[in-house]
Protein backbone atom coordinates (compact mmCIF):
# COMPACT_ATOMS: atom_id res chain seq x y z
CA UNK A 1 0.00 0.00 0.00
CA UNK A 2 2.05 2.89 -0.86
CA UNK A 3 1.34 6.98 -0.94
CA UNK A 4 0.31 8.79 -4.19
CA UNK A 5 1.33 12.63 -3.80
CA UNK A 6 -1.28 14.51 -6.44
CA UNK A 7 1.28 16.32 -6.93
CA UNK A 8 2.82 13.92 -8.70
CA UNK A 9 0.09 13.40 -11.29
CA UNK A 10 0.60 17.49 -12.04
CA UNK A 11 -1.62 19.20 -9.73
CA UNK A 12 -0.71 22.21 -8.59
CA UNK A 13 -1.73 23.96 -4.98
CA UNK A 14 -1.70 27.35 -6.65
CA UNK A 15 -5.50 28.25 -6.11
CA UNK A 16 -5.78 28.98 -10.00
CA UNK A 17 -5.11 25.39 -11.90
CA UNK A 18 -8.17 22.93 -12.12
CA UNK A 19 -6.57 20.13 -11.27
CA UNK A 20 -9.51 17.43 -11.43
CA UNK A 21 -7.52 14.97 -13.86
CA UNK A 22 -4.63 14.88 -11.94
CA UNK A 23 -6.64 14.03 -8.71
CA UNK A 24 -8.29 11.45 -10.54
CA UNK A 25 -5.31 9.91 -12.01
CA UNK A 26 -4.09 9.54 -8.32
CA UNK A 27 -7.28 8.04 -7.33
CA UNK A 28 -6.81 5.47 -10.29
CA UNK A 29 -3.08 5.03 -9.90
CA UNK A 30 -3.63 3.87 -6.41
CA UNK A 31 -6.83 1.74 -6.86
CA UNK A 32 -4.74 -0.11 -10.00
CA UNK A 33 -2.08 -1.02 -7.42
CA UNK A 34 -4.44 -2.04 -4.54
CA UNK A 35 -5.17 0.63 -2.87
CA UNK A 36 -3.30 2.70 -0.59
CA UNK A 37 -2.97 6.76 0.67
CA UNK A 38 -4.31 9.51 -2.00
CA UNK A 39 -2.04 12.66 -0.71
CA UNK A 40 -2.91 15.98 -0.70
CA UNK A 41 -0.17 18.38 0.77
CA UNK A 42 -0.53 21.84 1.86
CA UNK A 43 -1.75 24.66 -0.66
CA UNK A 44 -5.09 25.42 -2.55
CA UNK A 45 -6.49 23.24 -5.14
CA UNK A 46 -9.32 23.99 -7.22
CA UNK A 47 -11.03 21.16 -9.09
CA UNK A 48 -13.96 19.81 -10.46
CA UNK A 49 -16.09 16.56 -8.89
CA UNK A 50 -13.57 13.68 -7.05
CA UNK A 51 -14.71 10.18 -7.45
CA UNK A 52 -13.29 7.72 -4.85
CA UNK A 53 -12.68 4.39 -5.29
CA UNK A 54 -12.43 0.92 -2.97
CA UNK A 55 -9.81 0.86 -0.32
CA UNK A 56 -8.75 4.16 -0.56
CA UNK A 57 -7.47 6.72 1.85
CA UNK A 58 -8.27 10.27 1.05
CA UNK A 59 -5.91 12.21 2.77
CA UNK A 60 -5.35 16.27 3.42
CA UNK A 61 -2.82 17.81 5.02
CA UNK A 62 -2.80 20.65 7.17
CA UNK A 63 -2.91 23.72 5.80
CA UNK A 64 -4.43 22.18 2.67
CA UNK A 65 -7.53 23.55 0.59
CA UNK A 66 -9.38 22.39 -2.15
CA UNK A 67 -12.19 24.23 -3.53
CA UNK A 68 -14.49 22.83 -6.07
CA UNK A 69 -15.25 24.62 -9.21
CA UNK A 70 -18.45 26.29 -9.40
CA UNK A 71 -18.56 25.04 -13.49
CA UNK A 72 -22.22 23.33 -13.12
CA UNK A 73 -21.59 21.34 -15.82
CA UNK A 74 -18.41 19.55 -14.78
CA UNK A 75 -20.92 17.89 -12.59
CA UNK A 76 -22.47 15.23 -14.97
CA UNK A 77 -25.08 13.49 -13.39
CA UNK A 78 -25.59 10.00 -11.37
CA UNK A 79 -27.48 8.00 -9.49
CA UNK A 80 -28.24 9.51 -5.63
CA UNK A 81 -31.10 10.33 -3.41
CA UNK A 82 -31.88 13.56 -3.55
CA UNK A 83 -34.61 14.59 -0.78
CA UNK A 84 -35.65 11.20 0.36
CA UNK A 85 -36.20 9.95 -3.30
CA UNK A 86 -33.99 7.75 -6.10
CA UNK A 87 -33.30 9.75 -8.74
CA UNK A 88 -30.49 10.98 -10.73
CA UNK A 89 -28.89 14.81 -9.85
CA UNK A 90 -26.15 16.63 -10.15
CA UNK A 91 -22.92 14.47 -9.31
CA UNK A 92 -21.89 15.22 -5.51
CA UNK A 93 -18.62 16.94 -5.20
CA UNK A 94 -16.98 14.51 -3.51
CA UNK A 95 -18.61 10.79 -4.92
CA UNK A 96 -18.47 7.10 -4.22
CA UNK A 97 -20.42 4.47 -4.98
CA UNK A 98 -20.15 0.77 -4.23
CA UNK A 99 -17.30 0.80 -2.21
CA UNK A 100 -15.55 -1.02 0.38
CA UNK A 101 -12.94 1.01 2.99
CA UNK A 102 -13.09 4.18 1.62
CA UNK A 103 -11.70 6.62 4.45
CA UNK A 104 -11.09 10.53 3.82
CA UNK A 105 -9.34 11.92 6.95
CA UNK A 106 -6.50 14.53 7.64
CA UNK A 107 -6.65 18.43 9.35
CA UNK A 108 -7.26 19.88 6.08
CA UNK A 109 -10.63 21.56 4.45
CA UNK A 110 -12.64 20.92 1.67
CA UNK A 111 -14.73 24.14 0.59
CA UNK A 112 -17.86 23.54 -1.77
CA UNK A 113 -17.84 27.84 -2.74
CA UNK A 114 -21.80 26.84 -2.87
CA UNK A 115 -22.73 30.63 -2.92
CA UNK A 116 -23.24 30.23 -6.73
CA UNK A 117 -25.10 27.40 -6.39
CA UNK A 118 -27.72 28.71 -3.42
CA UNK A 119 -28.25 31.98 -6.15
CA UNK A 120 -29.73 29.80 -8.61
CA UNK A 121 -32.09 28.48 -5.80
CA UNK A 122 -33.34 31.41 -4.98
CA UNK A 123 -33.59 32.64 -7.99
CA UNK A 124 -35.94 29.24 -8.81
CA UNK A 125 -37.84 30.27 -5.19
CA UNK A 126 -38.71 33.49 -6.80
CA UNK A 127 -40.39 31.79 -9.26
CA UNK A 128 -37.53 32.29 -12.14
CA UNK A 129 -36.65 29.65 -14.67
CA UNK A 130 -33.77 27.72 -15.24
CA UNK A 131 -32.54 24.99 -17.15
CA UNK A 132 -28.88 23.85 -18.48
CA UNK A 133 -27.30 21.02 -20.14
CA UNK A 134 -26.52 19.06 -17.15
CA UNK A 135 -30.56 19.85 -16.12
CA UNK A 136 -31.78 19.04 -19.17
CA UNK A 137 -30.19 15.13 -19.01
CA UNK A 138 -31.41 14.80 -15.31
CA UNK A 139 -34.85 15.50 -16.43
CA UNK A 140 -34.43 13.26 -18.91
CA UNK A 141 -32.85 10.59 -16.67
CA UNK A 142 -35.12 10.77 -14.35
CA UNK A 143 -38.69 10.22 -16.35
CA UNK A 144 -40.82 7.88 -15.46
CA UNK A 145 -39.62 7.79 -11.65
CA UNK A 146 -42.02 8.62 -8.94
CA UNK A 147 -42.50 12.47 -9.00
CA UNK A 148 -42.98 14.70 -5.67
CA UNK A 149 -46.19 16.01 -6.15
CA UNK A 150 -47.42 18.99 -4.05
CA UNK A 151 -44.26 19.21 -1.51
CA UNK A 152 -42.01 22.07 -0.48
CA UNK A 153 -39.33 20.46 -2.91
CA UNK A 154 -38.53 23.96 -4.75
CA UNK A 155 -35.84 22.76 -7.38
CA UNK A 156 -37.84 19.48 -8.35
CA UNK A 157 -39.96 21.03 -11.76
CA UNK A 158 -36.64 22.81 -12.93
CA UNK A 159 -34.58 19.48 -12.27
CA UNK A 160 -31.78 21.77 -10.52
CA UNK A 161 -31.20 19.47 -7.93
CA UNK A 162 -28.21 20.73 -5.97
CA UNK A 163 -25.47 18.10 -4.93
CA UNK A 164 -23.99 17.18 -1.43
CA UNK A 165 -20.25 18.43 -0.92
CA UNK A 166 -19.58 14.30 -0.22
CA UNK A 167 -21.96 11.46 -1.23
CA UNK A 168 -21.00 7.74 -0.65
CA UNK A 169 -23.81 5.25 -1.45
CA UNK A 170 -23.76 1.49 -0.91
CA UNK A 171 -20.43 1.66 0.53
CA UNK A 172 -18.76 -0.25 3.53
CA UNK A 173 -16.65 0.28 6.20
CA UNK A 174 -16.74 4.12 5.41
CA UNK A 175 -14.18 6.24 7.94
CA UNK A 176 -14.58 10.06 8.31
CA UNK A 177 -11.39 11.10 10.14
CA UNK A 178 -10.14 15.22 11.60
CA UNK A 179 -11.26 16.98 8.10
CA UNK A 180 -13.27 19.97 7.51
CA UNK A 181 -16.47 20.04 5.28
CA UNK A 182 -17.63 23.41 4.45
CA UNK A 183 -20.17 25.59 2.49
CA UNK A 184 -22.22 23.12 0.70
CA UNK A 185 -24.04 23.13 -2.47
CA UNK A 186 -26.77 21.12 -0.65
CA UNK A 187 -26.11 18.87 2.45
CA UNK A 188 -22.71 18.81 3.38
CA UNK A 189 -22.30 15.65 3.89
CA UNK A 190 -24.70 12.46 3.12
CA UNK A 191 -24.05 8.59 3.97
CA UNK A 192 -27.01 6.98 2.05
CA UNK A 193 -27.02 2.85 2.63
CA UNK A 194 -23.77 2.66 3.72
CA UNK A 195 -22.52 0.19 6.44
CA UNK A 196 -20.26 0.13 9.73
CA UNK A 197 -19.38 3.91 9.30
CA UNK A 198 -17.42 5.79 11.61
CA UNK A 199 -17.25 9.45 11.55
CA UNK A 200 -14.68 10.94 14.16
CA UNK A 201 -13.19 15.03 15.04
CA UNK A 202 -15.00 15.95 11.74
CA UNK A 203 -15.82 19.72 11.24
CA UNK A 204 -19.05 20.42 9.44
CA UNK A 205 -19.58 24.04 8.29
CA UNK A 206 -22.47 25.86 6.04
CA UNK A 207 -23.18 29.88 6.77
CA UNK A 208 -26.88 30.46 8.79
CA UNK A 209 -28.12 31.38 5.53
CA UNK A 210 -27.59 27.92 3.37
CA UNK A 211 -30.30 26.85 2.13
CA UNK A 212 -30.81 23.18 2.97
CA UNK A 213 -27.40 23.66 4.33
CA UNK A 214 -27.37 20.19 7.05
CA UNK A 215 -24.61 19.24 8.39
CA UNK A 216 -24.77 15.77 8.36
CA UNK A 217 -27.21 13.51 7.41
CA UNK A 218 -26.98 9.82 7.64
CA UNK A 219 -29.54 8.20 5.43
CA UNK A 220 -30.34 4.36 5.56
CA UNK A 221 -27.52 3.11 7.28
CA UNK A 222 -26.60 0.97 9.41
CA UNK A 223 -24.21 0.77 12.01
CA UNK A 224 -22.82 4.09 12.52
CA UNK A 225 -20.95 5.74 15.35
CA UNK A 226 -20.35 9.74 15.27
CA UNK A 227 -18.08 11.06 17.42
CA UNK A 228 -16.16 14.21 18.79
CA UNK A 229 -17.69 16.47 15.60
CA UNK A 230 -17.98 20.36 15.42
CA UNK A 231 -21.41 21.48 13.76
CA UNK A 232 -22.25 24.75 12.94
CA UNK A 233 -24.55 25.20 9.93
CA UNK A 234 -27.89 26.28 8.29
CA UNK A 235 -30.05 24.10 8.76
CA UNK A 236 -30.28 20.53 11.01
CA UNK A 237 -26.63 20.15 12.37
CA UNK A 238 -26.78 15.93 12.08
CA UNK A 239 -29.71 14.66 10.83
CA UNK A 240 -30.76 10.72 10.56
CA UNK A 241 -32.96 9.59 7.29
CA UNK A 242 -34.64 6.76 5.62
CA UNK A 243 -36.10 8.17 2.52
CA UNK A 244 -39.78 9.94 1.71
CA UNK A 245 -42.97 8.83 1.13
CA UNK A 246 -44.03 5.66 -1.42
CA UNK A 247 -40.13 5.51 -2.67
CA UNK A 248 -39.01 4.98 1.03
CA UNK A 249 -41.51 2.51 2.12
CA UNK A 250 -40.68 0.87 -1.30
CA UNK A 251 -36.52 0.69 -0.73
CA UNK A 252 -37.33 0.21 3.00
CA UNK A 253 -33.83 0.33 4.13
CA UNK A 254 -34.07 1.76 7.75
CA UNK A 255 -31.18 3.65 9.67
CA UNK A 256 -30.45 1.72 12.42
CA UNK A 257 -27.57 1.73 15.04
CA UNK A 258 -26.26 4.80 15.42
CA UNK A 259 -24.34 6.38 18.39
CA UNK A 260 -23.67 9.98 18.43
CA UNK A 261 -21.42 11.18 21.43
CA UNK A 262 -19.24 14.03 22.27
CA UNK A 263 -20.10 16.71 19.84
CA UNK A 264 -20.96 20.21 19.87
CA UNK A 265 -23.82 21.96 17.76
CA UNK A 266 -23.26 25.64 17.30
CA UNK A 267 -26.53 27.21 15.24
CA UNK A 268 -28.28 24.92 12.76
CA UNK A 269 -32.14 24.44 13.03
CA UNK A 270 -32.12 21.35 15.06
CA UNK A 271 -29.08 19.87 16.83
CA UNK A 272 -29.64 16.21 16.35
CA UNK A 273 -33.14 15.86 14.06
CA UNK A 274 -34.92 12.19 13.28
CA UNK A 275 -36.89 12.44 10.15
CA UNK A 276 -39.52 14.13 8.62
CA UNK A 277 -38.02 11.51 5.70
CA UNK A 278 -38.04 8.33 8.01
CA UNK A 279 -40.29 5.92 5.84
CA UNK A 280 -37.47 3.21 5.75
CA UNK A 281 -37.79 3.27 9.61
CA UNK A 282 -35.32 4.91 12.04
CA UNK A 283 -34.47 2.61 15.43
CA UNK A 284 -31.82 2.10 17.89
CA UNK A 285 -30.37 5.62 18.19
CA UNK A 286 -28.20 6.83 21.24
CA UNK A 287 -27.38 10.75 21.82
CA UNK A 288 -25.10 11.12 24.58
CA UNK A 289 -22.19 13.93 25.85
CA UNK A 290 -22.87 16.73 23.84
CA UNK A 291 -23.55 20.49 23.75
CA UNK A 292 -26.13 22.40 21.62
CA UNK A 293 -25.47 25.76 21.79
CA UNK A 294 -27.79 28.29 20.01
CA UNK A 295 -30.05 25.53 17.86
CA UNK A 296 -33.40 26.15 16.78
CA UNK A 297 -34.25 22.79 18.49
CA UNK A 298 -32.13 20.36 20.56
CA UNK A 299 -33.30 16.99 20.09
CA UNK A 300 -35.92 17.08 17.22
CA UNK A 301 -38.31 14.14 15.62
CA UNK A 302 -40.87 14.68 12.95
CA UNK A 303 -42.99 12.39 10.75
CA UNK A 304 -46.18 13.08 9.24
CA UNK A 305 -49.41 10.95 7.91
CA UNK A 306 -47.47 10.48 4.40
CA UNK A 307 -44.59 8.85 5.92
CA UNK A 308 -45.05 5.83 7.17
CA UNK A 309 -42.86 3.31 8.67
CA UNK A 310 -41.28 4.00 12.26
CA UNK A 311 -39.05 6.28 14.28
CA UNK A 312 -38.39 3.92 18.14
CA UNK A 313 -35.84 3.37 20.68
CA UNK A 314 -34.25 6.38 20.39
CA UNK A 315 -32.13 7.07 24.13
CA UNK A 316 -30.33 10.78 24.90
CA UNK A 317 -28.58 11.35 28.10
CA UNK A 318 -26.23 13.53 29.76
CA UNK A 319 -27.12 16.79 27.19
CA UNK A 320 -26.30 20.66 27.73
CA UNK A 321 -28.23 23.33 25.75
CA UNK A 322 -28.41 27.19 26.14
CA UNK A 323 -30.15 29.07 23.85
CA UNK A 324 -32.01 26.81 22.10
CA UNK A 325 -35.48 27.94 20.29
CA UNK A 326 -37.46 24.62 22.01
CA UNK A 327 -35.04 21.91 23.61
CA UNK A 328 -37.51 18.94 22.85
CA UNK A 329 -39.10 18.66 19.79
CA UNK A 330 -42.01 15.41 18.83
CA UNK A 331 -43.74 15.87 16.09
CA UNK A 332 -46.34 13.18 14.64
CA UNK A 333 -48.34 16.24 12.52
CA UNK A 334 -45.34 17.80 10.65
CA UNK A 335 -47.17 19.67 8.09
CA UNK A 336 -44.00 19.75 5.41
CA UNK A 337 -43.94 17.57 2.73
CA UNK A 338 -47.34 15.99 2.41
CA UNK A 339 -49.99 16.70 -0.44
CA UNK A 340 -51.73 19.61 0.61
CA UNK A 341 -54.93 18.72 -1.66
CA UNK A 342 -55.67 15.60 0.44
CA UNK A 343 -57.85 16.86 3.80
CA UNK A 344 -56.95 14.17 5.34
CA UNK A 345 -53.22 15.06 5.76
CA UNK A 346 -54.42 18.16 7.81
CA UNK A 347 -57.45 16.42 9.78
CA UNK A 348 -57.54 16.90 13.25
CA UNK A 349 -59.78 13.92 13.71
CA UNK A 350 -58.78 10.20 13.98
CA UNK A 351 -58.35 8.81 10.25
CA UNK A 352 -57.84 5.31 9.43
CA UNK A 353 -54.32 3.59 10.13
CA UNK A 354 -52.45 2.45 7.08
CA UNK A 355 -49.13 1.70 5.34
CA UNK A 356 -49.01 5.69 5.46
CA UNK A 357 -48.90 5.94 9.53
CA UNK A 358 -45.68 7.28 11.20
CA UNK A 359 -45.51 5.38 14.86
CA UNK A 360 -43.09 7.28 17.01
CA UNK A 361 -42.59 4.91 20.52
CA UNK A 362 -39.77 4.60 23.12
CA UNK A 363 -38.62 7.98 23.63
CA UNK A 364 -35.94 7.88 26.51
CA UNK A 365 -34.33 11.47 27.63
CA UNK A 366 -32.51 11.92 30.63
CA UNK A 367 -29.83 13.97 32.26
CA UNK A 368 -30.68 17.05 29.85
CA UNK A 369 -30.06 20.35 30.93
CA UNK A 370 -31.41 23.47 28.71
CA UNK A 371 -31.12 26.97 30.23
CA UNK A 372 -32.47 30.00 28.73
CA UNK A 373 -34.98 28.42 25.75
CA UNK A 374 -37.04 30.79 24.39
CA UNK A 375 -40.19 29.20 22.93
CA UNK A 376 -41.18 25.88 24.73
CA UNK A 377 -39.70 23.32 27.33
CA UNK A 378 -40.70 20.98 25.31
CA UNK A 379 -42.98 19.86 22.82
CA UNK A 380 -44.71 16.20 22.02
CA UNK A 381 -47.22 16.13 19.37
CA UNK A 382 -48.48 12.99 18.12
CA UNK A 383 -51.98 11.82 16.14
CA UNK A 384 -55.07 11.19 17.06
CA UNK A 385 -55.36 7.53 15.33
CA UNK A 386 -51.70 6.93 16.48
CA UNK A 387 -50.56 8.89 19.37
CA UNK A 388 -46.66 9.03 20.08
CA UNK A 389 -46.12 6.34 22.82
CA UNK A 390 -43.75 5.52 26.03
CA UNK A 391 -41.75 8.41 26.01
CA UNK A 392 -39.76 9.40 29.31
CA UNK A 393 -38.09 12.04 30.66
CA UNK A 394 -35.68 11.69 33.85
CA UNK A 395 -33.65 14.50 35.65
CA UNK A 396 -34.23 16.81 33.55
CA UNK A 397 -34.60 20.51 33.63
CA UNK A 398 -35.66 23.27 31.29
CA UNK A 399 -35.54 27.20 31.93
CA UNK A 400 -37.09 29.43 29.86
CA UNK A 401 -36.02 33.01 28.97
CA UNK A 402 -37.02 36.07 31.57
CA UNK A 403 -37.00 38.23 28.35
CA UNK A 404 -40.44 39.87 28.13
CA UNK A 405 -40.00 40.87 24.66
CA UNK A 406 -39.27 37.20 23.41
CA UNK A 407 -42.10 36.82 20.93
CA UNK A 408 -41.09 33.17 20.99
CA UNK A 409 -42.78 31.35 17.78
CA UNK A 410 -43.63 27.76 17.08
CA UNK A 411 -42.16 25.02 18.87
CA UNK A 412 -42.57 22.81 15.67
CA UNK A 413 -44.72 23.14 13.09
CA UNK A 414 -47.74 21.04 13.05
CA UNK A 415 -51.21 20.97 11.56
CA UNK A 416 -52.12 24.21 13.63
CA UNK A 417 -49.93 27.64 14.01
CA UNK A 418 -49.19 27.11 17.69
CA UNK A 419 -47.12 29.95 19.05
CA UNK A 420 -45.27 29.80 22.47
CA UNK A 421 -42.98 32.02 24.32
CA UNK A 422 -41.57 31.43 27.68
CA UNK A 423 -43.73 28.52 28.39
CA UNK A 424 -43.63 24.86 29.20
CA UNK A 425 -43.64 20.99 28.10
CA UNK A 426 -46.62 20.63 25.96
CA UNK A 427 -47.95 17.67 25.08
CA UNK A 428 -50.58 16.12 22.72
CA UNK A 429 -52.11 12.67 21.68
CA UNK A 430 -49.77 10.70 23.73
CA UNK A 431 -50.35 7.57 25.16
CA UNK A 432 -47.72 6.61 27.65
CA UNK A 433 -45.30 9.20 29.06
CA UNK A 434 -43.57 9.62 32.47
CA UNK A 435 -41.54 12.57 34.58
CA UNK A 436 -39.38 11.86 37.06
CA UNK A 437 -37.22 14.54 38.55
CA UNK A 438 -38.12 17.29 35.99
CA UNK A 439 -37.83 21.23 36.51
CA UNK A 440 -39.17 23.88 34.51
CA UNK A 441 -38.83 27.54 35.08
CA UNK A 442 -41.00 29.09 32.65
CA UNK A 443 -41.59 33.18 32.10
CA UNK A 444 -45.27 32.60 31.92
CA UNK A 445 -47.35 29.42 31.94
CA UNK A 446 -47.35 26.04 34.26
CA UNK A 447 -44.55 23.72 33.87
CA UNK A 448 -46.81 21.51 32.24
CA UNK A 449 -50.24 21.01 29.79
CA UNK A 450 -51.20 18.25 28.31
CA UNK A 451 -54.40 16.93 26.35
CA UNK A 452 -55.79 14.06 24.96
CA UNK A 453 -53.54 11.74 26.52
CA UNK A 454 -53.50 8.44 28.78
CA UNK A 455 -51.03 6.70 31.08
CA UNK A 456 -49.47 9.55 32.33
CA UNK A 457 -47.27 9.07 35.32
CA UNK A 458 -45.62 12.33 37.03
CA UNK A 459 -43.11 12.21 39.77
CA UNK A 460 -41.46 15.23 41.15
CA UNK A 461 -42.04 17.20 38.05
CA UNK A 462 -41.35 20.73 39.85
CA UNK A 463 -41.35 24.65 39.24
CA UNK A 464 -39.21 26.94 42.06
CA UNK A 465 -40.72 30.29 40.43
CA UNK A 466 -44.33 29.85 40.88
CA UNK A 467 -46.73 32.03 38.95
CA UNK A 468 -49.70 33.51 40.38
CA UNK A 469 -52.99 31.76 39.55
CA UNK A 470 -50.83 29.09 37.73
CA UNK A 471 -50.90 25.14 38.51
CA UNK A 472 -47.76 23.84 38.36
CA UNK A 473 -49.98 20.86 35.83
CA UNK A 474 -52.50 21.11 33.85
CA UNK A 475 -54.81 18.41 32.33
CA UNK A 476 -57.35 18.92 29.54
CA UNK A 477 -59.05 15.38 28.57
CA UNK A 478 -56.14 13.19 30.07
CA UNK A 479 -57.40 9.61 31.88
CA UNK A 480 -55.44 7.19 34.14
CA UNK A 481 -52.86 9.95 35.34
CA UNK A 482 -50.53 9.34 39.11
CA UNK A 483 -48.92 12.18 40.25
CA UNK A 484 -46.47 12.23 43.23
CA UNK A 485 -43.51 14.37 44.86
CA UNK A 486 -42.88 16.85 47.46
CA UNK A 487 -44.42 19.78 46.00
CA UNK A 488 -47.37 18.25 44.60
CA UNK A 489 -47.93 17.39 48.17
CA UNK A 490 -47.05 20.73 49.40
CA UNK A 491 -49.03 22.98 47.12
CA UNK A 492 -52.26 20.60 47.12
CA UNK A 493 -55.05 21.75 44.51
CA UNK A 494 -53.12 24.82 43.69
CA UNK A 495 -50.70 22.56 41.99
CA UNK A 496 -52.79 20.66 39.52
CA UNK A 497 -55.47 22.17 37.25
CA UNK A 498 -57.92 19.04 35.78
CA UNK A 499 -60.60 21.35 33.69
CA UNK A 500 -62.01 18.34 31.23
CA UNK A 501 -60.14 14.72 32.89
CA UNK A 502 -62.26 12.08 32.12
CA UNK A 503 -60.72 10.03 35.26
CA UNK A 504 -59.57 10.46 38.53
CA UNK A 505 -56.57 12.07 39.14
CA UNK A 506 -54.53 10.31 41.82
CA UNK A 507 -51.67 12.49 44.13
CA UNK A 508 -50.06 9.73 46.14
CA UNK A 509 -51.42 9.81 49.31
CA UNK A 510 -54.49 12.00 48.07
CA UNK A 511 -57.13 11.84 45.49
CA UNK A 512 -58.46 14.70 43.55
Amino acid sequence: MGIYDITKYGAKGDKVTDNTEAIATAITACSENGGGTVYIPDGTYQTGPIVLKSNITLYIEAGALVLFRSDFEAYQPVETRWSGYECYGFSPLIYGNGLKNVSIKGQGCFDGQGAAWWQIYHRIKQGEEYTSGVTKEIAKLNQGKFKPINTNLIEWDTQFLRPPLLQLINCEQVTLEGITFQNSPFWNTHLVYCDHVSVRGVTFKNPSNTPNGDGFDIDSCQDVRVSDCHFDVGDDCLCLKSGINEDGRRVGKPTENVTVTNCTMFHGHGGVVMGSENSGGIKNVTVSNCVFIGTDRGIRIKTNRARGAYIKNIFVNNIYMEDVFCPLAINSFYRYGVDESDPLMSSPEAIPVTEKTPHIKQIEISNVTAKNCRTAAGFIYGLPEKPVEDVSLRHVTFEMTDDLNEAGGEPDMVKEEITMAGEGIYCKHVNGIEFHRVRVETRQGPALFMDQATHVEIDHLAMKKLHPNTPVVKLGKVEDVVISGRQAIQLKETYLSSEESTSEVVIVGESL
